[in-house]
């Protein structure tokens, strides 16, 4: 049996698993020579690259979970929608959504019609990991977000204007994308995914009356569309200090923290019927090594040896994150827990 899906479904566990958010790449030396010949898109489109390029860090830092190398804009295309995904930048929306006539004009493709070549990638990675293989989507919100402000925004204030003048047409768009991506993680579970992760990564952004209004009905209902499926469901997002108890709400299985909220804290906020993940700051990793075991372990204690914890990182490894770093870290927490319960 798997110690992360064991942990994600608050069973008792020896150890403590890890996995960490964009493990597959950034700083792998490995993957970096990868890249010097494939762009992210046509890795993507290539199940056999796809596959080598999840299992990398598997293979080279011994976490718990292999997470799908792929990008939360893919299915969107499915949708009808044209980007780029340009480096050192992120998405670029060729035609923001700017009116209600610009919503209608989306589609919503059936399952594995949102993104075909990332579900044949999904197929490729599950027969060869040794290890769960955790898929993923955009939650409804953050893929407005991107739709709406064209690119990666620091304000959201494009968004925020359409979502208050065009309450309709923002609610529309919402339940799109909720249909979309519950279409779209159902085909990954079937292709052979053991968890599902929802990046709400731009939701800090909002106030608690406009997540919980405006927001909050759309991720429960694409988190209340998977439950069938009978695998761990995972929240993810960032600056969410604010909005915990209203996330939980929602019905994840578990709930993502950032390191802005000390675990235990964070935990008695959500409720310890649920699980959490994280929440060591990624920006760790560039410091001395003993600065890192040090907040790891104290991230353990915090967590207690409690079922239900999933050690990550509070968003994605950072690309100058240096090797050594990386697998101190793994070792620190497979480590603490075998200790711990001898």
């Amino acid at each position: 049996m798997s110690t992360f899906l064991d942990a994600a479904s608050l069973r008792p566990v020896a150890r403590t698993p890890i996995w960490l958010m964009r493990q597959a790449g950034r700083s792998l030396p490995e993957y970096r020579k990868l890249r010097e010949r494939f762009s992210l898109v046509e890795i993507v489109a290539q199940p056999d690259l796809c596959a080598e390029v999840t299992l990398q860090p598997v293979r080279r830092l011994g976490v718990d979970a292999a997470v799908m190398f792929a990008d939360i804009m893919l299915p969107l295309r499915g949708m009808g929608v044209d980007f780029e995904l340009v480096e050192e930048v992120g998405p670029v929306i060729s035609t923001p959504i700017a009116e209600a006539k610009d919503v209608g004009r989306l589609r919503v493709p059936a399952g594995e019609e949102a993104a075909p070549q990332v579900i044949a990638a999904v197929r490729r990675v599950v027969a060869e990991s040794r290890v769960p293989v955790v898929c993923f989507s955009g939650a409804p919100f953050t893929l407005a977000s991107y739709l709406i402000e064209g690119r990666p925004s620091r304000d959201f204030t494009k968004v925020k204007r359409f979502m208050y003048t065009e309450p309709v047409a923002f609610e529309n768009l919402l339940e799109k994308l909720s249909a979309t991506m519950a279409g779209y993680l159902r085909a990954q579970v079937e292709a052979g995914a053991a968890a599902i992760q929802v990046f709400d990564s731009w939701v800090g952004a909002l106030s608690v009356e406009d997540y919980t209004d405006r927001v909050l009905p759309h991720t429960r209902s694409l988190l209340e569309a998977l439950a069938p499926l009978n695998v761990p469901r995972i929240h993810f997002g960032t600056g969410t200090a604010g909005l915990l108890e209203s996330i939980a709400s929602a019905g994840p299985d578990l709930v993502s923290l950032d390191w802005r909220v000390p675990l235990d804290r964070g935990w008695e906020r959500v409720g310890h019927r649920r699980g959490v993940q994280g929440n060591l700051d990624p920006a760790v990793l560039l410091g001395p090594p003993e600065l890192v075991r040090e907040r790891a372990q104290d991230i353990l204690r915090r967590a207690g040896g409690r079922p239900g914890h999933v050690f990550n990182l509070g968003h994605g490894v950072l690309p100058e994150t240096p090797l050594e770093n990386l697998q101190l870290l793994v070792e620190t927490v497979h480590e603490w827990e075998i200790a711990r319960v001898a």
